[in-house]
């Protein structure tokens, strides 16, 4: 009997291995959001109620409690649009000089904003989901200070604070609230990924790091006082008080930071004695959900490095679990655009150079005109007049 049970529990943990690598190809279910980057965009907001309505085509993406959270929370939808704006744009100057450059495609309904490459656990991807989730919370902790949210306000956590005798301000004004913008951006960022395969607790893990990649920026910027903004107090113009508020960095810091986090990024895998835990855990699911467990506790895979060498990946780290494409040709089942035509730097040696961008296929170099703004001058009061000055730039492009 106990040999019976045995095959059976090693022909399951073989079979849910086999399905978990065929889901692991898929993205998980929690990107369709990014969707919103485009509802600034014409004919996709409705004017049919003061919160506004997303059209139909990017609204039908989001799963039922991110709709919830929209309508819980009036002006919430126009912050996370700003800030999946903000990723993207922000996706693309860190990667503008790389063989895969962040390349959107035109949102429609079922498609992914990103294309298929985030189809593949690659690094590429991991980014894109830390991003992403950095840029909500840095977008919504934004927008509580400006007082455009209804269900949130200003951090007057600072204001607790005892002022320093050698200080010559005190906390007051209106903080940026990362808190909520932290916590807002878990609800609806990580809604439809569980954790049940690898693939989604790559996501979800990738997804944190880049929130705890807004708040680290955010606290080294408050022990070095960097982005402390302050109005004076006084007669005449003088600084008898001054008063003093936390403001999030610029999201090119965080930009920065995860950009740093992706090139020393951790391959992770999942060991076997996990696979077994969770084929059992899942085998007990129905015993599990009487009990009144949650979910989320059925599936207890652990982030293991692919190299036994190497240590466990941190909370700020970025994990992938599959080599990236070498995005050196045109892939259309993936999604990858190739290199072919693309502007590299002749003189780098750096991922821009035209050795590594063309990969090694040679490069042409062309002299072309370039008409440019120059000599530029400030009248009073208020413009800017330029002249038109005609340069020759020397320009290689990849075969």
């Amino acid at each position: 009997m106990r040999l019976w049970m045995l095959l059976a529990v090693l022909s399951v943990t073989a079979y849910v291995s086999l399905a978990e690598i065929t889901k692991n190809k898929n993205r998980g279910r929690g990107s369709m959001w990014w969707g919103i980057a485009k509802a600034d965009e014409p004919n996709n907001f409705l004017p049919v109620s003061p919160t506004s309505m997303l059209d139909s085509s990017v609204y039908g993406n989001l799963r039922r409690k991110q709709k919830k959270l929209i309508r819980d929370n009036p002006g919430v939808l126009q912050a996370i649009s700003r800030g999946a704006n903000q990723a993207v744009a922000e996706c693309q100057y860190q990667f503008r000089n790389r063989r895969w450059n962040c390349s959107t495609k035109n949102f429609l309904r079922g498609k992914n904003l990103f294309g298929k490459i985030v189809d593949k656990g690659c690094r590429e991807t991991a980014f894109i989901y830390a991003i992403t989730s950095a840029a909500v919370t840095h977008s919504i902790a934004r927008a509580c200070s400006e007082g455009s949210i209804q269900s949130c306000s200003c951090d007057y956590t600072h204001q607790s604070r005892t002022s320093s005798a050698v200080r010559d301000w005190e906390w007051g004004g209106c903080s940026d609230n990362i808190g909520y913008g932290f916590t807002f951006s878990r609800d609806f960022v990580d809604t439809g990924e569980r954790g049940r395969n690898l693939r989604e607790k790559m996501n979800l893990h990738n997804n944190e790091a880049g929130r705890t990649g807004v708040v680290s920026v955010l606290l080294q910027h408050v022990s070095s006082e960097m982005r402390q903004e302050c109005k004076c107090h006084g007669m005449s113009g003088s600084c008898t008080v001054k008063t003093c508020w936390m403001r999030l960095p610029s999201f090119r810091v965080v930009g920065d930071n995860l950009k740093d986090r992706f090139d020393g990024a951790s391959r992770v895998m999942v060991s076997n004695s996990d696979r077994v835990r969770s084929n059992a855990n899942l085998a007990n699911s129905v015993h599990q959900h009487r009990d009144g467990l949650s979910r989320r506790q059925r599936y207890n895979l652990q982030l293991k490095p692919y190299n036994p060498e190497h240590k466990p990946p941190g909370p700020k780290d970025l994990v992938y679990l599959e080599q990236s494409p070498a995005f050196c040709e045109k892939n259309p089942k993936l999604g990858i655009l190739g290199t072919h035509g693309r502007q590299c730097n002749e003189t780098s040696l750096g991922v821009d150079g035209c050795d590594l961008m063309c990969c090694g296929r040679g490069y042409k170099t062309q002299e072309m005109v370039v008409i440019e703004r120059c000599a530029c001058i400030f009248h009073w009061c208020c413009e800017v007049k330029c002249q038109k000055c005609r340069t020759t730039k020397t320009v290689h492009t990849c075969l």
